[in-house]
């Protein structure tokens, strides 16, 4: 579990993706580990914004790590109550100290679940289980292929009739890890 918290760890960015392909935005993606004395799973602050503006991010979460079995890993995905106000937590202590687990609320049916093959970690969520309200939809699906240095993202919203009202349409976002 431990290397799957340090693959997921990091800053990471859809910039090349997004001038290979214009049907594709720059997206900021940084995730920084939180929590590390709870012994209930191995826990990651998320923020997502358009590259442009780091500022306001678009979706703000917290993610549970655990590893039911051999080669099976879950992601739970909470949301944090009064998101806006802990953005850019990741680089300001007085704001990550504010993040309690009081503030968060696990997000119903909306576990991705990643199976280990060799380094590449797959998955997504159980078919149409995830409850969304954005933008008409009922329900939101991901699909997720995580290797040593990209994540490959596809969120989708459906509405009650099956059919896709946001999100990409093509493929997935590809974020490529920056840094070390």
């Amino acid at each position: 579990m431990l290397e799957l918290k340090d693959i997921m760890a990091g800053t990471f960015n859809s910039e090349a993706q997004s001038k290979n392909d214009t049907s594709y935005f720059n997206i900021s993606l940084i995730m920084t580990p939180i929590w590390e004395g709870r012994t209930d799973g191995q826990w990651l602050y998320v923020e997502q914004a358009v590259a442009g503006n780091l500022a306001s991010p678009y979706r703000q979460r917290v993610y549970r790590l655990r590893h039911p079995q051999t080669n099976i890993f879950t992601s739970d995905i909470y949301t944090i109550k009064n998101a806006l106000s802990f953005a850019g937590a990741q680089t300001d202590t007085a704001k990550m100290n504010q993040l309690l687990f009081e503030t968060i609320e696990l997000k119903d049916g909306c576990t991705v679940t990643l199976t280990k093959n060799g380094t590449t970690y797959q998955g997504g969520t159980d078919s149409a289980k995830c409850p969304s309200e954005l933008r008409g939809a009922t329900y939101a699906t991901t699909k997720i292929t995580l290797k040593t240095r990209e994540l490959i993202s596809w969120d989708q919203g459906f509405n009650a009739a099956n059919v896709q009202v946001w999100g990409a349409t093509k493929g997935g976002y590809i974020f490529v890890k920056q840094g070390d």
